[in-house]
């Protein structure tokens, strides 16, 4: 079977500055591969290059963007032309119609109404193969453009190849890191019509006049290497070779569908497999491959750091603070050993850089508060991930005791947050999330600290993991932030973003204590009464004022565009709060929420996500919440139960055992559970281990329209620090 149709990369690409339906690209790729393809429909050089409405096509190109907010880093266009030549990029232009454009994770077609050439690419891991029809016969070329930076392009008629290399970066990236491309024809080049036979400077653009067939016919085969050209050429033949364009396009396919098949959904509703399917295709967008085999067959890579040659996988372009929640815990659960490469190519980083990442495209990049590659560590450690985790730890310990001299590196305020316990909030920017973050890390290294041993660091940090309690005022019932001196800042308004706060407010930053929802229940009065602040937060309605951000940034107009009250679907910190129910007891209300975001937040379509996908993470948040189980702490080898939006869902694991998830009489108007079964046996907890699910076996929910009500002890709900 194939379940490539069911994928459409578009979802989420109809997206600008001011409004986020997902940020996403229309991504041609390999799973995780180095390089991913993308049409550009307009003439920005970075960021919102693509939009589902445009009509013209300036390219196909070559991009390691992992979000807008980031940019992008060594790409190139490549565009057709036939007639006279036009050199001038944003003059080279093409209409297109876009119902017939195909974009597939596999495969991308296009008709260029202007020149009567239809365009067929598909990827390797390193390249792609490309296949244009001249329908009109020649002249015909094709002009590649550098986008950014420095750059070069040498035309080699004698070989009909054309090799270069582009080092134009965003951020990130040491002096000298460059990717270096060989792009070859199977056609002749012209001599004497490609003008100066080797081009080199800033936004380099040139053409390459190419002799068409009289078939029409031009094939091209393309590699790029950021060790050097010579490694370009060993992945053109390794990967391509002598292979036709069919050939290359049928592997792809066979390795979008191995990936995509580890999770069978069976399902009457044809636009939830859609979602599903497009969804668990952005869980293998990124991160990015950016090592290499050599020729003594090896894996070395390029530091993004110093420019160096090192052994060993990196892998890159993704943001801890947005993965850690969602897409990581998947890959612990789906490709376990694939993780274990990623968790050691972040801990290389630490031995070649000296610190942890925390950003990383390519290099370190340094947004969002925290250091929550803490949480991935300990999660894929307590999960059997296989990784040098004394590395890790080793690294962890460095961020959690020591800071950085580096700019951008390390633990912001550390010694304040030593000291103090906290962020003081009239000397830091973000100090609430930057604080529960921390909290929460420290947990998370605890963790790791106490499975290898470590148990004196182990101790340090679960007493620090409890400092959570120090920003909460109990006379609120918000998180605030709080002086050096030890007093609540003034003028408190929980509607307010910014600040002390991350892209939300009080509302939506409040209960980032994943580790100890009952302790922060404790705090707030019991369990009752934390569901009654959730309540509340659910029918509040989604007002806020823009507080220090000064303007009205998307997420704020995205939480204001739905009726889900202060919950802000668009952005990480909620992604949460729905599960907060089932953890204190009221998993009917986590059932009512997920549900509903689920069905009415999300599709495939261009407008089909709710904010910012961000490296897989809000595709994995609808993957996880239509399994019907979802990962409340990452760092304890657990799931709570949620309401599974599919009939059923069988997950092929990586050492070979089927996990079956069954809802045989669901439907719209059955968000609700009656009772859960494991492996036949009637199930209590409202939580399944870890250790169950990779054993394999069947979790059967029994689905209904009304809402179950029943009273659970401690030890059916999930972890909490305060209760183990």
């Amino acid at each position: 079977m194939s379940y490539i149709p069911y994928v459409h990369p578009l979802q989420g690409t109809d997206s600008v500055f001011h409004f986020s339906n997902g940020n996403t690209l229309p991504l041609i790729s390999r799973p995780f591969g180095m390089n991913a393809w993308s049409p550009q429909t307009n003439d920005s050089p970075d960021r919102w290059f693509f939009h589902p409405n445009d009509r013209h096509f300036y390219g196909l190109r070559l991009t390691h963007q992992p979000s807008p907010w980031i940019g992008d880093y060594a790409c190139l266009t490549l565009m057709p032309q036939s007639g006279p030549a036009q050199l001038h990029p944003s003059k080279a232009t093409s209409s297109f119609r876009p119902e017939k454009m195909e974009v597939h994770p596999d495969y991308f077609s296009i008709a260029l109404q202007r020149y009567r050439i239809q365009l067929e690419m598909t990827p390797t891991k390193r390249g792609a193969a490309l296949r244009l029809a001249f329908e009109g016969g020649g002249p015909g070329r094709i002009l590649l453009n550098l986008l950014k930076g420095s750059g070069s392009i040498k035309i080699d008629p004698a070989k009909r190849a054309v090799t270069g290399w582009t080092a134009g970066n965003t951020a990130g990236a040491a002096e000298g890191y460059a990717m270096h491309f060989t792009i070859e024809f199977d056609c002749p080049i012209s001599a004497d019509s490609t003008g100066s036979a080797e081009v080199e400077g800033e936004a380099v653009t040139t053409r390459v006049e190419l002799d068409i067939p009289d078939h029409g016919f031009v094939n091209i085969r393309m590699a790029t290497s950021f060790l050097d050209l010579d490694h370009a050429f060993l992945h053109l033949k390794e990967e391509i070779g002598d292979r036709d364009f069919d050939t290359v396009r049928s592997e792809a396919a066979d390795e979008w569908n191995e990936r995509l098949s580890r999770i069978q959904v069976e399902d009457e509703n044809e636009e939830t497999l859609r979602t599903f399917y497009t969804c668990f295709y952005r869980t293998f967008l990124f991160p990015h491959t950016l090592h290499e085999p050599t020729f003594d067959g090896s894996i070395q890579h390029r530091s993004p750091y110093d420019s160096a040659i090192r052994k060993g996988p990196l892998y890159s372009d993704i943001g801890f603070w947005d993965v850690f929640r969602t897409s990581m815990p998947l890959m612990a659960l789906l490709c376990p050993s694939e993780l274990g490469e990623m968790l050691d190519s972040w801990v290389g980083v630490y031995r070649s850089s000296g610190w942890l990442p925390k950003w990383l495209s390519p290099g370190e990049r340094s947004q969002m508060p925290g250091t929550l590659i803490d949480a991935v560590f300990a999660d894929g450690y307590v999960k059997g991930v296989s990784f040098d985790s004394h590395g890790a730890l080793e690294g962890l310990l460095k961020h959690a005791e020591q800071a950085a001299v580096e700019p951008g590196m390390g633990r912001i305020g550390l010694s304040e947050y030593r000291q103090l316990g906290y962020l003081p909030a009239d000397e830091y920017h973000e100090s609430v999330n930057n604080t529960l973050d921390y909290v929460y890390g420290d947990f998370c290294i605890s963790r790791l600290a106490s499975g290898l041993g470590n148990q004196e660091e182990a101790d340090v940090l679960s007493r620090r993991a409890s400092n959570y309690k120090l920003l909460f005022d109990r006379k609120s019932g918000f998180m605030r932030g709080k002086s050096r001196a030890g007093a609540w800042l003034e003028s408190f308004d929980p509607f307010e973003w910014g600040g002390v706060f991350c892209e939300g407010s009080a509302w939506q930053c409040s209960w980032a204590v994943y580790h100890d929802l009952l302790g922060l229940a404790d705090l707030m009065g019991g369990r009752e009464a934390f569901v009654e602040r959730l309540d509340e937060l659910f029918r509040t309605p989604p007002l806020f004022q823009v507080g220090r951000y000064e303007h009205e940034i998307h997420e704020m107009s995205e939480m204001a565009a739905i009726d889900f009250g202060q919950f802000a679907i668009s952005n990480q910190p909620s992604f949460h709060i729905p599960y907060i129910y089932a953890a204190l007891g009221a998993p009917h209300k986590t059932q009512y929420w997920v549900r509903r975001t689920l069905q009415e937040l999300f599709s495939y379509r261009p407008d089909g996500l709710p904010g910012d996908e961000d490296n897989g993470s809000m595709g994995a948040w609808y993957v996880w919440g239509a399994l019907g189980i979802y990962p409340l702490c990452p760092g304890v080898p657990e799931y709570v139960l949620g309401s599974p939006l599919l009939k059923k869902a069988v997950v092929t694991l990586e050492n070979g055992q089927r996990l079956s998830f069954l809802a045989e009489n669901n439907k719209a108007d059955r968000p609700y559970v009656k009772s859960v079964s494991w492996n036949g046996q009637r199930h209590s907890k409202l939580f399944v281990l870890h250790e169950q699910l990779v054993n394999g076996g069947e979790l059967s929910f029994e689905m209904t329209d009304q809402a179950e009500q029943a009273a659970y002890g401690d030890d059916e709900l999930p972890y909490s620090m305060s209760r183990r």
